[in-house]
Formats: C-alpha cells, structure tokens, sequence
C-alpha cells in the first residue's frame, strides 16, 4: 500500500485535492483528519493561565480609551 499525505483548507465548504494522476479505477481509502483552527487553540492559551487572563483583561480594557489608541499614518511607513 502506498501512501500520500497532503494538507489543505476547506474553502467555500470544498475539498480541494492536487490531481494524483492515478490509473482510471485505482481504489482510494480517504481518512480526513481534521484539526482544531488555530483560533481556537490561541484563545484556550490565552485563557490557559491566570497570569495570562489577567493581561487579556487589562488589554480589553484599555481599549474603552481612545487616549490609550497608536494612530500610525500607513503613508509613513
């Protein structure tokens, strides 16, 4: 048996696969293994600790104050 390990991103609900250029009737056994987003694993770190909530808090909070905002002009960068 062989086998091929290829890695991509559901897009508009689609499994977008490369063309494997198998003989026509090849039998294929697909097995998706599929992963956490990485959205989720940075806010479980973010929550993981209290020294970590405590700062999430503090940054939230900051932003109730524009006086606390970095206005950047993108023309100067």
């Amino acid at each position: 048996m062989n086998t091929l390990k290829y890695k991509t991103t559901i897009k508009n609900g689609k499994l977008d696969l490369p063309s494997l250029d198998l003989p026509e009737g090849t039998v294929v056994e697909a097995i998706l293994l599929i992963g956490k987003s990485t959205e989720t694993d940075e806010t479980d770190y973010l929550l993981s600790t209290e020294a970590n909530r405590h700062h999430l808090k503090e940054a939230v909070e900051s932003l109730k104050y524009p006086e606390n905002y970095i206005y950047v002009d993108p023309a100067k960068l």
